[in-house]
């Protein structure tokens, strides 16, 4: 399984002088532009005209929106730049390398910590389930189903993402003990055909 790796997010604009502690309110801007408009809603010149800069000091200091949302609820992975890629690859083994990639990346510990508030807020938060569904909708499952040669091809994404949560949820937040005790490669070997089903199939 190829590691991929995860490119550094390109920063435009300039910083102008003066803009001491800018970062900082662009960032509590966000917060509450996501918070009130959703994901979907948000936009950078929003995000910048409550901050009180120009939107090019957004994206010098965040990049794109995505870049900008994932950092402001402090999400442990990034669907929008990792998955990419591993639909790249090749597609007999999307399933298996998809599914391994995000457990993997789920037995990091710092991976794991934030994963399990953000999966918990994502739950039961009136704030945050919009905001994490708007992302994943538009990151993850979105993307899925743009390289997807089929009439269902956001069904089909959706029941990954669905595939993926249950397991997330099942091992690291509720702690089913047989889910929880098995390996890895245990359980991409029981998950993976289904999501490859679900992508080809």
């Amino acid at each position: 399984m190829p590691e991929y790796a995860v490119p550094t997010p390109r920063r435009r604009g300039r910083p102008r002088g003066g803009e001491s502690g800018a970062r900082e309110r662009i960032l509590a801007a966000a917060v509450d532009e996501f918070g009130e408009e959703g994901y979907d809603g948000a936009t950078i010149r929003g995000i910048a005209g409550r901050a009180g800069v120009d939107s090019a000091l957004v994206h010098h200091y965040f990049g794109t929106k995505a870049d900008l949302f994932a950092e402001a609820i402090g999400a442990p992975m990034r669907p929008d730049v990792d998955v990419p890629a591993i639909l790249a690859g090749p597609r007999d083994t999307l399933g298996e390398n998809l599914v391994r990639y995000i457990l993997q990346a789920w037995e990091r510990p710092e991976v794991q910590k934030r994963g399990v508030v953000l999966l918990r807020s994502a739950l039961g938060n009136r704030f945050s389930t919009p905001l994490v569904a708007g992302f994943l909708s538009r990151e993850l499952i979105g993307r899925i189903a743009a390289e997807l040669d089929a009439t269902d091809a956001e069904l089909r994404a959706s029941l990954v993402a669905s595939q993926v949560a249950g397991i997330l949820i099942a091992r690291h937040v509720l702690k089913l003990p047989a889910v929880a005790a098995a390996s890895v490669d245990e359980l991409v070997d029981r998950i993976a055909p289904n999501v490859q089903r679900y992508l080809t199939g």
